[in-house]
This record gives structure tokens, sequence and C-alpha cells, in this order.
């Protein structure tokens, strides 16, 4: 902490020092001097910047001059010009139902990041977009469209065609927001899900997972949407941790056999608990659990049993505390028996909603953590219940339709009545007529509900197809051990998915959608599906345009040929394929386009964190069943999108935000500034998108501000290069010290670089280029250069070298931008052409060029330690010129000379010494000498001498602590009236270094 402090008062005091120095600048540019303000004469020798590169971005309008070179024309030309491997990122299908949000511009930029990374590296990038164009959600929104008409007389192909149509003119708009977003790909030849060559691909790998054992058919209970009227996939679910139930306590009265097999004398009810008292007239079992203890319970009041039929319940005597809270106060309690939970395997009871006798069974997954433990089961309704009962011979019955009412199965007095509100009410009236409600509550739990109309669902038992992940699931998830994870907690998160689940229910009760390929004999039911079947059917789909087919031909037309005279009637099922299958089967649209088929289709996989459940998951499952392999060898997760408060964005709270507002600002500039896509970009690439990630106007300023920091350093850059040209290069070996230095600095930014975006770590990336814009160029290396390339002669080696440092500078720096923010670096390629045609770079991109343009022989650690003790004794430089500037001694920093002060027996001295010169420059100083003590104390001097101004301190270098002291007093010799360094003799006289340069222009 002390450090960082420490080293936050360094900054600011150079920076308030470098603002001072910026008057000099300044002068440059106007051409004044500040004494007597009049035009100096020697403005015109001075080489200042020359750029029109302006420093207002102005992105609204200039970023489209520059989009359609870096993106369509740059796809096309690297998958013909790159020499590297091709590189497939696979995009994963954002729904085709509705407009495009912030969350949407994080996705694809993201991917965007990653593909024009790999294009500087050389590689060939293939990114086709892709868009899911099935399913309920668009099905939904376009049956809004048609307001007071019942949608349930529609006829299927109105409904489909009502999708078809808002599925495209969606994926029409969003296209057009993704190419606004300047993301690269090919958009002409866009993959949807909707796309009958994809459907058909699909239903291969239907067929290929049927023929391996993987798909079935069974009735069962699934989770079943009433709102939407279909089965859904766990991944369609999510819960609503504020969900309250009516909870019931009801009394199911022992048979007087088991009654006595226990040994009770008079009735004796098993107690259960549940939280979905609509179940109980589907109740089939109770299940208790066989290590468990139960007690039984003789209830009176003054002596006499309160109710014949309830006067003794038998429940878990971990429970019975909870359970006898409810009684009233006056009610008397004794435990007349105890038995193991083994003991009641087997006893009857009367399940008093369906008038039948069922039994106890056996179940581990019985606890007492609540309730009673003795759990009603009904295996129509739960797929513990189900598994139970498929073991104990119990039928699977549902007295529920599709609307979720009760069917008249249930008894007249439920019929029709909907099972998660009135029809809950109607079971405990008669529960309470019956004698049968011990209690009721009302309790608060997590409930799953239906992620796209966002109400409850139930499960409920109908026939549906199902994939067995049970014995996929395992090869799945041996095939993940080699993907790289990113971030790697995310290998967690896919294994509890992908491992915890048994089946995933691919069918679905919709019309919008691929068609479950399977006809069924009309007299039996029974399903008709082989090889041969499927083929079929899927060559008919084909030959007529895709799955309208399936609405619009009749079945004769889908039976195979040699079922045609089996004497059988079939009719077509009517179920559909769930959008998970859908976008899980895209990876088979990579097949006749990626070079190696061996492996993993794709090199990445890149979407949100909730794709771990969804598509990561499917796709995995698909690819597996049908190739034995992942589908990707990278997989990249980014968190989810909040406001500047930290809240989630929700449309129920109104802070959603579109894109467009912020790149094209709205009604009021003023108050909603258009900042352009690559402030959003930029916001996007500096942020840990693994985690979730903030949007606000706070946010929006500070990213504006530093893009205006980053045309502020490259303007600088360009316009010290101008007429820079191929023979102005000095060598390495020529180079002054600090521009070699400059190198290994850029060396090292430029590998950090590399690193964090190998690592899909792009915030690392551009941390690193902040810090190198502020600290290295900005407050250091600028500040020393600009005496050297503005006032010596455009002959001389030292401001060539300085020129050539920049230019490699200005080069590799504009491409470490360039996947963040592609308008802006394409932008400086532009003013920088006349420099960069006369070095044969005269591509029509910047992504033309190679990523990495530094050289291994910049790296030189012993000089980059050198400098870190020179920018040491620089801190304490300044803390000193800041002294004498205060004590109003000095101005600028220019009018001061410095001594330092230390022992030249220390390393750090023998390097002072050696950069003695280095030291003035880098000070911005008209001298610095340097003094060796011979001892342990600093300096010779008094700190409080008149017009002496003295910082001394111990300074950390070379592994030891070195005391320097640094004297600045006000410099003996006049100001240069060109330079302004006080270098000259005599007053009004320029110094050796201008005359030389004076005499050189006029050719003497």
């Amino acid at each position: 902490m002390n450090q960082s402090l420490a080293s936050l008062r360094q900054i600011s005091t150079r920076q308030a020092l470098c603002k001072i120095n910026s008057q000099m600048q300044k002068a440059y540019y106007t051409g004044t001097q500040k004494a007597k303000g009049q035009p100096s004469p020697y403005s015109h020798t001075l080489k200042l910047p020359k750029t029109d590169f302006p420093l207002r971005a102005n992105a609204v309008q200039r970023e489209k001059q520059f989009r359609e070179r870096c993106t369509d024309l740059l796809y096309t030309w690297q998958l013909k010009n790159n020499s590297g491997p091709q590189f497939v990122l696979h995009d994963g299908p954002p729904y085709a139902n509705g407009d495009l949000h912030i969350g949407h511009f994080m996705n694809k930029v993201l991917k965007d990041i990653v593909n024009r990374y790999q294009v500087l590296r050389g590689k060939r990038v293939l990114y086709i977009p892709g868009f899911d164009g099935h399913g309920l959600p668009i099905e939904l929104k376009a049956l809004e469209t048609l307001k007071n008409r019942d949608r349930d007389l529609l006829d299927p192909m109105e409904i489909r065609k009502l999708a078809r149509n808002f599925a495209l003119k969606a994926v029409a708009n969003q296209t057009k927001g993704f190419r606004e977003y300047a993301v690269m790909g090919d958009w002409d030849n866009r993959y949807m899900t909707l796309d009958p060559i994809y459907e058909a691909n699909q239903l291969e790998i239907f067929k290929e997972m049927f023929l391996r054992g993987y798909i079935y058919r069974q009735n069962k209970p699934v989770y079943w949407s009433p709102s939407s009227r279909t089965a859904l996939a766990e991944a369609e679910v999510e819960h609503n941790e504020e969900h309250v139930s009516t909870s019931v306590y009801v009394k199911f009265p022992l048979t007087k056999e088991s009654s006595e097999r226990l040994g009770i004398s008079g009735t004796a009810s098993a107690l259960i608990w549940t939280t979905t008292p609509w179940t109980l007239p589907a109740n089939c079992a109770i299940a208790v659990h066989p290590d468990l203890e139960y007690v039984l319970v003789r209830i009176a009041h003054d002596g006499v049993l309160v109710e014949e039929q309830c006067a003794q319940i038998l429940v878990g005597k971990s429970r019975l505390e909870k359970v006898l809270a409810m009684l009233p106060p006056e009610s008397e309690t004794e435990v007349v028996g105890t038995f193991a939970g083994k003991e009641l395997e087997g006893l009857t009871y009367n399940s008093v909603l369906c008038n039948r006798e069922c039994r106890i069974l056996l179940a581990d997954y019985v606890t007492d953590e609540s309730g009673t433990c003795l759990v009603h089961s009904a295996p129509g309704h739960g797929k513990e219940d189900y598994e139970l009962g498929l073991a104990n011979g119990l039928s699977v019955y549902s007295p529920v339709d599709d609307y979720g009412r009760f069917t008249s199965e249930a008894g007249q007095e439920l019929a029709g009545k909907e099972v998660l509100s009135e029809g809950t009410e109607a079971v405990v009236d008669i529960l309470t007529k019956l004698g049968a409600l011990f209690c009721k509550e009302r309790f608060a739990h997590s409930y799953p509900y239906d992620w796209r109309t966002k109400k409850p669902i139930i499960q409920r038992a109908t026939p549906q197809w199902f994939a067995n992940i049970r014995e996929l699931k395992n090869a799945a998830w041996d095939s993940v051990k080699d993907v790289d994870i990113v971030p790697e907690a995310g290998r967690r998160r896919l294994k509890a998915f992908v491992t915890g689940r048994s089946e995933w229910c691919i069918s679905r009760q919709r019309v919008w959608g691929v068609p479950i390929p399977v006809l069924y004999e009309v007299q039996s039911g029974e399903p008709l599906i082989s090889k041969e079947s499927i083929d079929h059917i899927i060559k008919v789909i084909r030959s007529n345009g895709g799955s309208d087919a399936w609405w619009t031909l009749p079945a004769e037309e889908f039976v195979h040929p040699k079922c045609r005279s089996n004497g059988k009637a079939y009719v077509k099922g009517n179920d559909t394929m769930d959008v998970w299958f859908d976008s899980g089967s895209s990876w088979k649209h990579l097949e006749d386009k990626i070079e190696n088929r061996k492996g993993a289709y794709a090199d990445v996989y890149l979407e949100g964190s909730d794709q771990h459940r969804g598509w990561f998951q499917s796709s995995l499952l698909t690819s597996n069943a049908v190739r034995g392999v992942s589908p990707y060898k990278t997989l990249v997760t980014h968190g989810f999108t909040l406001d500047e408060h930290g809240r989630k964005m929700s449309k129920s709270i109104g802070n959603t935000l579109v894109p467009s507002l912020v790149i094209d600002g709205g009604k009021d500039k003023k108050k909603e500034p258009a900042y352009g896509v690559d402030m959003l970009r930029l916001l996007i690439g500096s942020t840990d998108y693994t985690q979730d990630v903030s949007f606000g106007p706070t946010v929006f300023a500070g990213f504006a501000e530093t893009i205006r920091k980053i045309r502020g350093t490259v303007r600088f850059m360009l316009g010290n290069l101008d007429g820079f040209t191929p023979d102005m290069v000095v060598e390495y070996e020529d180079m002054r010290s600090i521009d070699k230095y400059m190198l290994h600095e850029l060396y090292q930014f430029k590998q950090k670089s590399t690193a964090a975006f190998d690592g899909y770590e792009f915030y690392r990336a551009m941390q690193a280029l902040n810090q190198f814009t502020n600290v290295t160029l900005s407050a250091f290396y600028f500040d020393i250069s600009k005496d050297c390339l503005y006032a010596n002669s455009t002959q001389d080696p030292l401001r060539r070298s300085a020129q050539t440092v920049l230019y490699h500078i200005l080069v590799n720096y504009t491409t470490t931008l360039a996947p963040i923010t592609p308008h802006l670096a394409e932008e400086v390629w532009e003013f920088f052409k006349d420099v960069r045609v006369s070095f044969e770079k005269d591509g029509f991109s910047l992504f033309q060029e190679a990523w990495d343009q530094t050289s291994k022989q910049w790296d030189n650690p012993e000089l980059a330690e050198e400098w870190q003790a020179l920018r040491m004794i620089r801190g304490l430089a300044n803390k000193a010129i800041e002294a004498a500037r205060q004590g109003k001694a000095i101005g600028s920093s220019l009018e001061a000379e410095l001594d330092i002060y230390l022992s030249s027996e220390a390393r750090v001295g023998q390097t002072l010494i050696k950069h003695e010169d280095d030291l003035r420059r880098m000070c911005i100083t008209s001298g610095a000498k340097v003094h060796n003590t011979g001892s342990t104390t600093a300096g010779s001097s008094n700190g409080d001498r008149s017009g002496m101004f003295a910082c001394e301190e111990n300074i950390s270098v070379y592994g030891t602590e070195v005391p320097v002291r640094v004297e600045c007093r006000r410099s003996s010799l006049h100001k240069c009236p060109r330079c302004w360094n006080f270098h000259s003799t005599a007053a009004d006289t320029l110094c050796r270094r201008c005359g030389e340069t004076i005499d050189s222009i006029a050719g003497r």
C-alpha cells in the first residue's frame, strides 16, 4: 500500500512538471516568446510535429470511412492471402427474436477481437455468423402480432409462416447491427437453423444418435410449461427463489392388515408433507428411508382421542417436534411405537383422493431435512418418483392436460381446474372435507419456471423423445480433458451440468421447429423408426425445400416404400426438436468448410456463462454421440451485463442498454453523447469479461477519455515522423542509450500483449498498453525526446535515432490496438500512409501487417536495469525541481541545473557517471552533474542554502539501499532563444547546438 502511494505521488509530481514544461511545446507551436510576446526569429528553424491526424475522434462519421476495408474486404483478403493455418471460431447462434442489446454487443465484439488477433498472426480465420431461427420464443413473438385472433384455431402452416417471417426480419436487423459493430465475418453466407440444408444436417445427427442407441421414446415425467404448452429441457428452466407454494401435511390411513402387522391397536395414519398438493390425486406410493427411525404418536385431548381417524400418526422421529408444534396447546401426545424404516416396507394404506390401496416403499432419496420423512410419491409427476415406480411396477399416472388442468380422471370436482391455482385450492378443500388434512402452510422455496414466459412449470408424464445421456456423459466429459477452458473455473461448472444429468428431453409440442422424423402406426400408436425410414424422411424434406414439407405433404409421402404395402396406416408425429438440439447440431455446418476433420472442428467456442448448461453442453453431447470428440479445442465464457450501479440489466428494472444509443448518441447530445463503436469496443476489451461487466454514463466517459489519450499519443508519433524515410533509419548498434532502452520497453510491452491475447485476457493487454502510454511514453520518453526532435537538425543521427524508435513504437502500438479498436487503428494507418508506403507497407488495411514487429535483439535486461536506476534518480530530481519551482527559484525545469551526490563505489554511482548527459535530458534540465561523496553521507551541501533546493533519500537499486542527494539550483548560463535550454554563454545568443543547426540549415 505504502509503495503504491509513493508511486502515485511520484507520478503526480512528474505530471505537474510535464504540465509546466508543455508550455515550451505550446510556444514552439505558436512561435512566440512568452517574455516579449513577439514572434521568435528561430521558430521556422524548429522541426515541429506535423500531422493532420485529429485529436477529436468524431467517431460517428469517421469510423464509417474505415469500416468496409477492415471488415468485408479484410475478411475476403485474409482467407486468400494469409499463409498461416486455418483458425475457426464457431459462432453460437443468438435467438432471432428481437433487437440487439448490449449483451449481444459484448458477445460479438469479444469474438471479433479473437478473430482479428488471429488475422494479425497470419492465420486464415473462418467465421460464419449464425442465428437460431426456431423455437418457442420466436413462435410466441410471432403469435403476438395476431392480437384478437384465436391462436388455438390456427393452421400449423399459418404459425410457421408467421414465425419464419418474424425470424428472417430479426436476422436481417441483427445482421445490420452486428456489421455496424465492425464484426468481421462471412455475413453473406451466415447460417440459420431454419435453413433447409441445416435442418437436413440436424436430422442426420438425430439418425446417427438413434442408430447408436442414444435416442428413445418413453412416457415419463418431464418439465412441462402450461404457459407454453410444451415439454422443456433442464436448460430451459430457471428457478424462482421467492416462489410461495401451499404446503400440506396429509394423513393417509393404514389398512387394518398393516396396523396389525405393526402391532397397532386402533387406526393409524401415515403423515406425509408436500408442496405440490395438486399431485395428490396421482399418489401411488409413500416412500420412507430404510435407515431412518419412525415413531407412532398417539394424540388425545383430556385423555380422549382427537379423532378416530387421526388418533395415531406415523412420522419420522427427527421431525416429531416440528409436527407436534402444529397441534393445539391442549393436545396430549404419547409415543406408542418406534420402527426402523425398513420395517415399514410393504405396508399398505388408503390413498384418499384416489380411493385405492397403495404401498409404502423404501427409497434412499428420502431425507429428514424437512417434512415428515414420509414422502408422497406420484410416478407421473416426479423423476425420483418415476424411478421408484419403475422399480416397483407402479403405473405412470398423470391426470393433467397440456394446459396444466386436471382431466376427468382426477374426478369431477377437480376436472378442468388449473393445477397451480384453483386446482390446488380444490384439492385442499377436498382433503379438509375428508378429514385427511393435518395442517396447511404457506411455504417459500425455490421453484422451476419457464425461462421464456417467466411462469411456473410442473412435472408431468407424457410420451416424449429422449437422448440417453447416462450412456454418453462420461465419454463426453473425457473428451473435454484436453480442452482449454477460460476461465478455468468454467470447467467445474460444465462438468456439473454434463455429469449431473442422465437424460435430455429433445421433443417439443410446438410447430415452429424441426420435426422428430417419426411416423406412428394408427391402430397401435407404435412409432415407425429405422435407418431406412429416417433416410427416406430426410430425402423427402431435402427435395421439398425444408421442414415445411412435414406439415404440407400427406403422411404417405414420408412412409418408406418398403412399408407402404404392409397393410398398416401411419400418421406423422406432432413433436418438434428441442432448440438446444437445433443449435447443438451447428458443428456439422462446419464439416465441409474446415481443413482438418479428425479432431475438434472449431478452435474456439465463446459464449456467456449460461451456455455451460445450454449450447456448450448440447454441442458437446451431439458431437460425442456422432463423432466421439469434443467440437471445440478452447471454450471461453463471459459474464453478464450490469448497469454502473452493479445491478443486472433487466427489462423489468428498466436499466437495459441499446448499443446504438451509446454509439450514435441520443437526441440531446450533451446528455447522451455519440461515442462511436470503438469506445464501446475498448470498454469490452479493457474489462475482465469473465466477470460481469458494468455499463453506464460514468463508465463511458472514462473510456472516451482513454480514447482521447491514445489519440494524443498517436498524434505525437505521427507528427514527429513527418518526412521519415527508410534511409533515415538508424541501426540498433548506433542508437542512443535511451533509444535502445525504449526498444527494450517496446519489446517487453509486445511480449506481454501477445501473452495476454494468447490467453484470451485482452484486458491485460490493454492494461499494458495504458501503462506503456501514460508512464513509459507520455510521461517519460516523449517528454525527454521533444528537445531532440524539435531542435536538432533533421540530418542529426540523434534525432533520426529517436524517429526510428517512434516508427517502431507506432507500428507495434497500432497493431496492439487494432483487434480492440479497428476503426482507430485503420485511421492511424491512413494518416501514416506517406511514411509507411516508403517502407513498402502499402496494403489497404493495417490488418495486413504482422502482429509483432519487434526484434529479440531489443531485449536488453542489463540496459533496462541501468535505466530503471536512472528513472529512480529522476523521481528524486523531480521532487527537488518542484521544490525549487515552489520556492520561485525557477519557472520551468529547463532553468535548473542538478547536482547529484552519491558514492561512486556503489554500482548505481558508476551507472550515473556513465549516463551523466542522459540525466540532463531525462530530467529536462539544462545541466546535471554527478558527484562522488566517497562515504555513506549523500551530499556535502545543506538543503536550506540560499537558492538551493534538495531532496535526499535512500533508494533501493541493484538489490541494495543507496543514499542519494539531488540538489537543484538555477542555471548560471543564459537561455537559448531557439531551444530554451540554458546553454548560452550570453543573453539572446544561440547555444552551441542551435548555432550549428542554424548554420547547417543556411548551408554555411
